[in-house]
């Protein structure tokens, strides 16, 4: 006679070797994608200026710039699928993590929604180790709450510490988890034991270095991200359509069902206690950002609320258990990853090999490849000499061309917004020396605007930047001697 226990072992066998198949073979997938693309615009800017090793950055905490940085000099090179190694596997850690927290389709459900399984999954971004430290914390907090023993409690806090180490809106994250512990009542007498406050104690003392540098740096970091929710332009409309754009990039047939899920997790509430915990740590995110954007004065981007629909993957995917026998959902799983698979595989070959540029440029008013190739023919067609500081009139610009440049080159950014360029390398400190100002394009307007900078100022001949046989964009060059004081007047 057979155990009982021989088909649930058997299912739990095939279960993880059915993750780890997908935990495979989309890493695989992963380091294509991350192979055939060059760095892109903020890519670029963060490999760049993570070359000066820091405990905090203008934009973001130090986690994303870290990973690059040790994965650029433990191997000794930048190429792109190499300062996004760190990046692909903790995506393929966090999809483990999805499957311990919500099963097999919650895991499978993560890789088909592309904001997640592509942007998150292999650019270097901070929500690569954001999301995989959330999912650790979530994990954590859940059997915390199950166990109660106090190693899951401070795992909690040690993962909740590693995402404020990675993006400062973990805190909204954080913030649901102390509103399911005060919703709770099964769960409210937690807060008068010591366990929860010594898992925030690690969480803070994590996070106890990017406050010193930002008190260190008159709090430019904190200030930077808190001014984007500052403005008084009101727009009543905006936050639908934040939760739109959020719709596109999860995937529209997977945020509806999402959200159907989300609001009966709600209506159900603390009763069912594990429904309640992921709502509440979806909950902040989602909200706050969609608010933001009814009075932002600045833009308020898709990916930002990415975190609170994380948590909402294994309530979708025990719907989606319940519901396998129906070949709709089959069919949408299905087509879903086939549609995924195909969308990377066009957009790989057509940076590599630009089969597709007739195309794009009957369509499109800028080409596409001009942010997805790295600029290192700038490197073939400028032969610097050793000792030569690079000027760039923008952070975005500065980024691209000093990671097509090296690390052996000193890249400025010749901007009162120069962000983490303005901290490592700031024109103030070379004020007096000769620089080789690089301006893609806009030629004529950036010499008007930055001859008031320079004793003397000259341009040379333009340099193109090419890419599979043609040219994607020309670049202005200009000799520039004694740079006045920094920052300019007026």
């Amino acid at each position: 006679m057979i155990p009982a226990s021989v088909p649930l072992r058997a299912s739990a066998m095939t279960a993880r070797t059915g993750i780890l198949l997908l935990i495979t073979g989309t890493a695989v997938l992963r380091l294509g994608f991350g192979w055939a693309l060059g760095l892109g615009v903020d890519e670029s800017y963060m490999v760049a200026s993570g070359r000066d090793l820091a405990l905090g950055y203008f934009d973001h905490p130090p986690a994303a710039w870290w990973l690059s940085r040790g994965a650029a000099l433990l191997s000794g090179s930048e190429a792109p699928v190499v300062v996004r190694l760190p990046f692909i596997a903790l995506f393929a850690l966090a999809t483990w993590l999805m499957y311990r927290l919500g099963g097999v389709w919650a895991a499978v459900l993560l890789n088909l929604s592309p904001v997640f399984s592509v942007t998150t999954g292999t650019w270097v971004l901070p929500d690569g180790p954001l999301d995989c430290a959330l999912l650790g914390a979530a994990l954590c907090l859940m059997r915390a709450l199950e166990r109660g023993t106090l190693g899951w409690w401070l795992g909690a806090g040690a993962c909740a510490g590693a995402a404020l180490l990675a993006k400062y809106s973990a805190m909204l994250t954080i913030a649901g988890a102390v509103l399911f512990l005060l919703s709770s009542r099964t769960h409210r007498p937690w807060l008068a034991t010591p366990k929860p406050w010594l898992a925030a104690a690690v969480a803070l003392l994590a996070f106890a270095p990017v406050v010193a540098w930002n008190a260190s740096h008159g709090w430019v970091s904190f200030a930077f991200q808190g001014g984007r929710a500052t403005g008084l332009h009101l727009r009543p409309f905006a936050p639908l359509a934040t939760l739109a754009g959020e719709a596109l990039f999860v995937l529209p047939w997977i945020w509806l069902p999402m959200m159907a899920v989300f609001v009966a997790g709600l209506r159900r509430g603390p009763a069912a206690w594990r429904s309640w915990l992921l709502c509440c740590l979806a909950a902040p995110p989602i909200v706050v950002f969609a608010a933001i954007s009814a009075w932002s004065s600045q833009r308020v981007l898709f990916h930002w609320a990415a975190p609170g629909y994380l948590m909402l993957f294994p309530l979708l995917a025990e719907a989606v258990a319940q519901r396998l026998d129906r070949p709709l959902v089959r069919r949408t799983l299905a087509g879903t990853a086939a549609f995924v698979v195909l969308t990377v595989a066009v957009v790989a070959t057509q940076v590599r090999l630009d089969w597709l540029h007739p195309v794009i440029a009957q369509v499109a008013r800028k080409d596409p490849d001009i942010d997805a190739v790295d600029w290192t023919s700038l490197r073939e067609d400028l032969k610097l000499a050793p000792g030569t500081i690079v000027g760039v009139p923008n952070w975005r610009d500065a980024g691209k061309v000093a990671y097509a440049l090296g690390p052996a080159t000193t890249v400025l950014c010749l901007s009162r917004d120069a962000r983490q360029f303005g901290i490592a390398w700031p024109p103030a400190r070379y004020v007096g020396a000769d620089l080789l100002i690089v301006a893609p394009e806009h030629g004529d307007r950036v010499a008007a605007e930055l001859a008031p900078m320079f004793e003397r100022i000259e341009r040379l001949a333009d340099v193109p930047v090419r890419h599979a046989g043609r040219t994607l964009l020309t670049v202005a060059v200009f000799r520039a001697q004694g740079l006045r004081a920094w920052p300019p007047q007026g």
